[in-house]
């Protein structure tokens, strides 16, 4: 679009300050942007000029702002209907890639640079439409989630990045609509960044907030930290737009081109999660039989430890049984020493206390076995549920790849059609330059004729002049 804002040395400053603001958009005001059904239509107008003039005329900046609002409101139109309709008939999920949606962050990021404050330069504007959209947080409380994740990035360097990051989290919360309208509503707020005839200040941009409500059917996913939003170029693609009569023709070809190759980018796209996924659960079973073998290793010792604690205690039952006997017969033994009885006594209390606390031990030792057992259990019939659905996930990746083979078998007999028509293309090609060929040498034809056609009429008038 550069091409059509003429350069001169000498810019008055009527022409220059039109220049700059048609430098400053990428709709320029030489052209009036106009809905025609369902494409776009750019009429040049006759009354604006961008050429330098001796003697400058007064254009009304007013009326130049309109133009531009209502331009920006046709785009914005034409981009939401068609990022809709697009994403209706593609049935997924949309990514950065998708291309219109960039064209719509493209036609936002104008409207919202309209009229923007500031120092103008060749440039563009110092100041961004980040800082309006630091506003919402307080008019919209839900907003400060989104205005803290885009401080927190950390590839964003400029305010400009910043707001583009801000748009695209918006979309995906499914809130742009609300927070645009809540913007909106506040003038006073706005005033401070904004002039007075901006788009964001006006009657077309409620229309456009209005609008922003029907993306809520969509849904987007961004992965914003390895994109470079700071140095993007914000360039409107018209060619989406126009209305083209010899791409009619194609059209249909060219859609199901664009149909199998987005089928066979989602099938390689399920395909890798389905790979992450079955790896996941390889990891998560070989964790599992690390764990069993643990726990059966646990088990094993645990047993052990029971069989020991039981053969002791039946040692000490032994050991009781024969110190009670010996007891007995201490007390009939009227010779034996009191002391040693009483010791005897004792040493019966002790022995006594250590069998109810090997009992304990091994009660515990039991319960412990227990849960070790039931936990067995549970791991077991986890890792079989695990590998049924590996199973099933594998059949389901056998299925995919046979899907993607098919798919691919599609694309080259699409490829293969695609190169015929390239071939006529160029055939037709050679044939116009044939004709085109044919008609200078009919043109040149008719030249001479005419020449001598003159030629005799001079003749002709001279036989006459001389006759009379």
């Amino acid at each position: 679009m550069s091409a059509l804002t003429p350069q001169s040395d000498m810019p008055t400053p009527t022409t220059d300050k039109i220049t700059q603001a048609a430098m400053e958009t990428i709709y320029l005001c030489k052209f009036r942007v106009s809905m025609d059904g369902e494409w776009l239509c750019l009429r040049e107008l006759d009354d604006i000029s961008l050429t330098p003039d001796p003697e400058p005329t007064h254009e009304d900046p007013n009326y130049l702002m309109a133009n531009e609002r209502m331009n920006l409101m046709n785009m914005a139109k034409l981009s939401i209907k068609g990022l809709i309709e697009s994403a209706l008939n593609l049935g997924r999920t949309l990514d950065s890639d998708y291309a219109p949606l960039q064209q719509f962050f493209v036609v936002m990021e104008h409207c919202l640079k309209h009229g923007l404050k500031g120092k103008k330069t060749f440039l563009g504007q110092n100041k961004s439409f980040w800082g309006p959209l630091e506003l919402v947080e307080k008019l919209v409380p839900e907003a400060a989630e989104i205005t803290a994740s885009v401080k927190d990035l950390p590839g964003l360097k400029t305010p400009v990045g910043r707001g583009r990051a801000w748009l695209r989290l918006a979309l995906m919360q499914k809130k742009l609509s609300e927070y645009m309208k809540a913007l909106i509503n506040r003038k006073d707020l706005l005033s401070e960044f904004y002039e007075p005839n901006a788009l964001m200040m006006e009657e077309e941009g409620a229309i456009i907030a209005g609008l922003l409500v029907g993306l809520n059917v969509i849904d987007a996913n961004f992965c914003m930290k390895g994109e470079d939003l700071d140095s993007q170029v914000g360039v409107i693609d018209f060619s989406m737009y126009l209305k083209d009569g010899n791409s009619t023709k194609g059209s249909e070809g060219d859609g199901q081109i664009t149909a199998i190759l987005d089928q066979k980018n989602y099938v390689e796209e399920l395909n890798r999660h389905l790979s992450a996924t079955v790896n996941n659960l390889q990891a998560k079973v070989d964790a599992l039989e690390k764990s069993n073998t643990k726990l059966t290793e646990e088990l094993a010792v645990a047993n052990n430890r029971i069989i020991t604690l039981q053969e002791e205690m039946e040692r000490v039952k032994e050991e009781s049984s024969y110190i009670l006997e010996s007891s007995r017969k201490a007390t009939k033994d009227r010779t034996a020493d009191g002391q040693a009885l009483t010791e005897a006594r004792k040493q019966l209390k002790e022995e006594t206390q250590l069998r109810l606390d090997v009992e304990k031990e091994l009660e515990a030792q039991i319960g412990m076995r227990q849960e070790m057992e039931l936990a067995m259990k549970m791991l077991e019939k986890d890792v079989c549920e695990k590998q049924d659905a590996l199973v099933a996930l594998r059949q389901q990746l056998d299925d995919l790849r046979a899907l993607k083979h098919e798919l691919s078998f599609k694309l080259q007999s699409s490829d293969m059609g695609v190169k015929q028509k390239s071939e006529l293309n160029s055939r037709l090609e050679e044939k116009t330059n044939q004709m085109a060929a044919t008609i200078k040498q009919l043109e040149q034809s008719e030249k001479d004729l005419v020449k001598q056609a003159k030629t005799l009429n001079s003749a002709a008038n001279k036989l006459i002049q001389k006759h009379h």
